[in-house]
């Protein structure tokens, strides 16, 4: 089957009312896009500017009937407010369940770990494999944080065997089970959402991780406050923005940390990083290892 997509770009206003035309012809729905401005680096990003309205036609017999309805519908309501000339693309069909998978291949970090997409047998036999489904929005191990992360957990862990490790903002979870498949034999991860603690719980099913990970919602104050099993460990991860990593230092970050402990941070841009090392000195911490990948950057601390 083919689809024929028709699009107009409109300002707000008109969007709601475009949409409701084409909907009356699309019986699968109808799309809208619209830009997004990030006010600053923690914005979670406000919709800004045009929204263009999308809707796909089955391309039959009825078709051509179908498109003169629609532009007929669209000229009434140009009547009472100015209407862009839609626009036509011929979309041809496919599996696109799996047309996405063809573009996601294993991903080898460091000298032992593979990010392996949940679907694929592991080529790399002689590698530790974490299994993530890359089509999740965050954590699927194709961003250079989460890579200049887990390249530093596995120099942390190469030499020295781990019992415990926390995961401050575990997202899908991929270094709580990295931790795990590094020696550790219990890690703690913890998110603020709790959607989060649910996706790292089916992550680490399907990584064969069962009571070595502790999951919980909360952060830092909640793991020093006792709620969870233990409120150290030799080893502490946190691949969170920058300027959060800076806060969550005021609010205990380093104490979370053995004596002799470390911690790896990521999520950092490159002109971010000197606060944040800043941040962790003025708790005791000293500076280790620093990785660059692109703007990125990830970085140890260590205390003594």
């Amino acid at each position: 089957m083919n689809w024929l997509e028709v699009s107009l770009t409109v300002n707000g206003e008109l969007a709601e009312s475009v949409a409701d035309v084409l909907a009356r012809f699309a019986p699968n729905g109808v799309m809208t896009e619209q830009g997004v401005r990030f006010n600053d680096e923690e914005d979670e990003g406000t919709a800004t500017g045009p929204i263009t309205v999308r809707a796909y036609l089955e391309v039959n017999d009825q078709l051509e009937e179908t498109r003169q309805k629609i532009e007929e519908a669209l000229f009434y309501l140009g009547m009472i407010q100015p209407v862009p000339t839609p626009t036509y693309k011929q979309i041809a069909d496919q599996n696109w369940m799996e047309a996405w998978k063809q573009h996601y291949k294993p991903i080898l970090i460091g000298e032992r770990l593979l990010i392996l997409p949940a679907w694929l047998q592991n080529p790399e036999p002689s590698r530790i494999p974490i299994k993530i489904d890359p089509g999740m929005a965050f954590g699927t191990g194709t961003h250079p944080t989460t890579q200049l992360c887990l390249e530093l957990m596995e120099r942390s862990t190469a030499n020295h065997p781990l019992s415990t490790a926390i995961d401050v903002g575990c997202g899908s979870g991929i270094l709580s089970i990295a931790a795990v498949k590094l020696g550790a034999s219990k890690v703690l991860g913890v998110d603020i959402d709790i959607e989060s603690v649910k996706n790292s719980r089916e992550n680490a099913d399907v990584n064969g991780v069962g009571e070595e990970l502790i999951l919980g919602q909360g952060s830092v104050t909640e793991v020093l406050n006792g709620q969870f099993e233990f409120r150290q460990a030799p080893l502490v991860v946190a691949n969170i923005l920058g300027p959060i990593l800076i806060r969550l230092f005021d609010a205990g970050l380093a104490d979370l940390i053995e004596s002799k402990g470390e911690i790896i941070l990521s999520g950092i841009l490159n002109h971010q990083a000197e606060d944040v090392i800043a941040a962790g000195q003025a708790k005791g911490l000293v500076r280790g290892e620093l990785r660059q990948m692109g703007d990125w950057v990830a970085l140890a601390l260590s205390k003594p």
